[in-house]
């Protein structure tokens, strides 16, 4: 199996609130920024562009904590994305420094929100993802998600 490489940002502010983002193909579908890292483009680079196009931080307004992964996820049945039938994503923690305005781009989302991690709801993500964000919850925050 190919896996395509990702990068994800949690990003969180002081309080202990994390950003989530709603997509605009999927309303109630509420994920982290994060796309797909290009050839000989490091995770940080990628990362940074990445938050850049989706939301709209350049680097200097976050502040980058910690990572984990990668964690792994497999496509629907018989669907690829760039030749490959999954992704592999490093998720990394930032802390947002309070420069720049958050602004999603409304391809890839249509809403944002700020909340604690303990009222993420599982349904919001597709089946497939639901076990990766169960090890992200459980590596960054603690928390069992159901």
């Amino acid at each position: 199996m190919k896996f395509r490489r990702n990068v994800a940002l949690i990003l969180t502010r002081p309080g202990g609130e994390i950003l989530v983002c709603e997509r605009s193909d999927f309303k109630n579908s509420w994920q982290f920024p994060q796309g797909g890292a290009r050839d000989k483009e490091s995770d940080i680079e990628a990362l940074q562009r990445e938050v850049l196009e989706e939301i709209a931080l350049p680097p200097e307004s976050y502040r980058v904590l910690l990572h984990h992964g990668p964690y792994r996820y497999v496509f629907r049945s018989g669907c690829r994305k760039e030749g490959c039938d999954g992704q592999e994503q490093i998720y990394f923690q930032a802390e947002w420094l309070g420069g720049g305005e958050i602004a999603v781009d409304k391809k890839e989302f249509r809403d944002f929100q700020w909340i604690k991690p303990e009222t993420f709801l599982m349904e919001w993500v597709p089946p497939i993802k639901r076990d990766v964000y169960r090890k992200v919850f459980r590596d960054f925050f603690r928390i069992d998600l159901p």
